[in-house]
C-alpha cells in the first residue's frame, strides 16, 4: 500500500511541476518587452480604428482639437511673453 500512495504523490509532483512550467511560460510571455509594446499599439489603435478597420472619428475630432488648442495656447502665450 505504501507504493501506491508513492506513486501518486510521484505522478502529483508530475502535474504540479506540469502546472509550474506553463505558469512560468506564461509569465515570460507576458512580460516580454515585445509583447509588451504589442499590446500596448493594439489598445491605441483600439481607440481610433473600429473592429472593422473604420477610423473612429468622434475619438480622431477629440485629439486633433485637442493638439490644435494646444498648439493656439502655446502661440498666444509666446506673443504676450514678447
Amino acid at each position: 500500500m505504501a507504493k501506491v500512495r508513492t506513486d501518486d504523490m510521484v505522478e502529483d509532483i508530475e502535474q504540479i511541476r506540469e502546472h509550474l512550467a506553463e505558469t512560468v511560460d506564461a509569465l515570460i510571455d507576458r512580460a516580454n518587452p515585445k509583447n509588451i509594446a504589442r499590446r500596448g499599439v493594439a489598445g491605441v489603435k483600439a481607440k481610433f480604428v473600429e473592429p472593422g478597420g473604420s477610423p473612429r472619428w468622434p475619438t480622431i475630432g477629440a485629439v486633433v482639437g485637442g493638439a490644435v488648442a494646444v498648439v493656439a495656447l502655446v502661440v498666444v502665450v509666446r506673443k504676450a511673453l514678447r
